[in-house]
């Protein structure tokens, strides 16, 4: 069996080292013709970490990223509203990582190399379109530096190309745009010294405003500003996508606020990167693919980030699809399997993430009641993921 992998990010790399690691071959392409460090800080939620652990990977996330211990909740002026612990101070057995997000795209790539070969990633080749048989796939391969296409044969096809999919498009041609919150974000990363902790959250509201904080590690803070600027609605065309952005864009907005922990508008100003684009997801689909082809990560299910659970979400379904493919009678029912565990589970996700979005809640009560359950409905109570039995075949 050789499964074809349309995208490199941290969803496709994870399937492939998941494929590998339960016996199934594997081969990811890449659009991009250099896979390099860039965007900003996320979060893997302990369910995410638990399966990158259990794939070896443990002691390198620990040696990369920051184990955030709890999220502080302010309002503009600095008072503290509630404190919730997280990761392994919550009683997980499994910490919660703030990573850069290249960093980890680079250390999984890193890994899949050593263990699936140099070639098992090809980069600068495009999926342009695909056609299955019986007993497989036939995707066609766009060369981006010759210009040449190419035919190749797999036994499946896993779409896992982010939140623009090709292989969602060819599935679902009838999709409309994405959905937009109304919400602009910025997101930049900063060189200045730890808060609180060091291993801390922060979010603080302020009427339209909400910023997030943390830390991702060797002396530098992730930060996210989100601005309402509509009401919810289909994303026009026009609508910048993972610009640069500017300080002085974002300054008005939280230029009068005090935390005392943290200089938000000094955070802001001393940006060494900064990228705006839209809140966006959408509706869950009735049905992610069919036969041999499917969905897994922001290609599947894009959700908002107000959960820090999209990366995670897809290591999750990584882990997953090699566990129903290897006890599979066959790559359909597999991949069937596969869906069916998966796609309720991440239309939950969504809906939650939708609901704490609007939720707004600014008691102590209100946040700690937001927050539990957000647990429930996302299947990441403390008991229930330190108790669930391991995706990985003995």
């Amino acid at each position: 069996m050789t499964v074809l992998i349309a995208g490199a990010g941290i969803g496709g790399l994870t399937a492939a080292l998941s494929l590998h690691a339960a016996g199934i071959g594997a081969t990811v392409v890449e659009s991009a013709r250099e896979i390099r460090p860039l965007g900003v800080g996320i979060n893997l939620l302990p369910h995410a970490v638990r399966e990158l652990t259990e794939l070896g990977l443990g002691d390198d996330l620990a040696a990369l990223g920051v184990a955030t211990a709890e999220n502080v909740y302010y309002d503009r002026h600095g008072r503290r509203i509630f404190t919730e612990p997280r990761g392994r101070a919550q009683g997980y057995r499994w910490p919660q990582y703030s990573v850069h997000r290249g960093e980890l795209q680079l250390l999984l790539l890193a890994a899949v190399r050593a263990r699936l070969g140099t070639d098992a990633v090809r980069t600068g080749t495009r999926l342009v379109d695909f056609a299955q048989g019986t007993d497989g796939v036939r995707a066609r391969l766009l060369d981006r530096a010759t210009g040449e296409e190419r035919g190749y044969d797999a036994t499946a096809l896993i779409g896992a190309d982010g939140l623009h999919s090709a292989v969602r498009a060819r599935l679902h041609p009838e999709e409309g745009p994405l959905r937009w919150s109304g919400i602009r974000m910025w997101r930049g990363v900063t060189r200045a010294e730890p808060f609180l902790t060091g291993c801390s959250m922060v979010i603080v509201a302020g009427g339209d405003v909400e910023l997030v904080a943390y830390p991702i590690g060797r002396g530098r803070i992730n930060w996210v500003c989100q601005v309402r600027e509509a009401g919810p609605g289909p994303l026009t065309g026009d609508a910048a996508w993972n610009s640069a952005g500017r300080p002085a864009d974002v300054l008005p907005h939280v230029a009068d606020w005090s935390l005392g922990c943290l200089d938000v508008p000094g955070l802001v100003a001393g940006s060494d990167v900064l990228l705006q684009y839209p809140m966006v997801d959408r509706d869950p689909l009735p049905t992610w693919g069919s036969g041999r082809v499917t969905l897994l990560g922001d290609a599947a299910h894009p959700m908002y980030p107000v959960g820090a659970n999209g990366a995670s979400q897809a290591v999750v379904d990584a882990r997953v699809l090699a566990h129903e493919l290897a006890r599979a009678d066959g790559v359909p029912d597999g991949l069937a399997r596969y869906e069916a565990a998966r796609r309720a589970a991440t239309a939950a996700v969504v809906d939650a993430n939708r609901e704490m979005h609007r939720a707004g809640g600014r008691t102590p009560g209100d946040l700690a009641r937001i927050t539990a359950a957000y647990r429930h409905a996302t299947g990441s109570d403390v008991a229930a993921l330190n108790s669930r039995a391991s995706l990985s075949l003995r």
